[in-house]
């Protein structure tokens, strides 16, 4: 990278698959937004960049999720939540909560990547973080290979809120690192709205 870049250079920044999901808001026009129609109720559903198999975007969490790189999570809710505070966004959420690990991954692994674009988003928000809002009971194994029946079976009943009073009253907007089918955020956004939180919003680093 030349001097001054950080963790992506700019010929790569360029190349990046980024959405306008932004732009549409919460509209038929947001694609992120019609999975989750019928499902739970989401206000807002954002995802930073287009997941495409063996991209840059994969390499890019392949990094994250399993080579440390903690602090490229960081930098890309940093990059991510400026441009949703530009469209005035910051405004409508009081609570940033990451979807969780289990405490075994979590040990395994050191750190959890949604913590990570969470603490990004919080800081260039200017929004609270709260990282043990919501905890998962249950190792589920990886998702990668299961359908979206299987996806949602898997997540049903394992996520709970640890501290109700934390989000009892907030808009809340839950941050992952990918969204496939959907399933694992639909089911922290049931587990949030059932403890109180006023609504639910999701982002994520990317949506294939």
């Amino acid at each position: 990278m030349a001097r001054g870049e950080k963790y992506i250079c700019t010929g790569c920044n360029i190349k990046l698959p980024y959405t306008d999901y932004h732009l549409h808001g919460a509209t038929e026009l947001n694609p992120l937004q019609r999975r989750f129609w019928g499902k739970v109720q989401v206000r807002y559903a954002f995802s930073y960049l287009l997941f495409m198999p063996k991209g840059r975007v994969q390499r890019i969490l392949h990094k994250l999720k399993y080579k440390g790189a903690k602090e490229l999570g960081e930098h890309l809710g940093k990059r991510y939540g400026s441009l949703l505070s530009d469209h005035h966004y910051h405004e409508q959420f009081d609570l940033v909560v990451p979807v969780p690990l289990h405490k075994y991954k979590l040990r395994r692994r050191g750190y959890n990547q949604s913590d990570c674009f969470s603490k990004g988003l919080s800081e260039s928000m200017q929004l609270p973080f709260k990282a043990d809002a919501l905890m998962r009971t249950l190792d589920t194994g990886t998702q990668t290979r299961k359908n979206r029946l299987d996806r949602w079976y898997n997540v049903e009943q394992v996520f709970q809120v640890k501290h109700p009073d934390s989000v009892q009253g907030k808009r809340i907007l839950l941050a992952d690192d990918v969204m496939t089918t959907g399933a694992t955020l639909e089911a922290c956004a049931a587990a949030l709205l059932a403890a109180g939180a006023t609504e639910v919003s999701v982002v994520t680093i990317a949506a294939a």
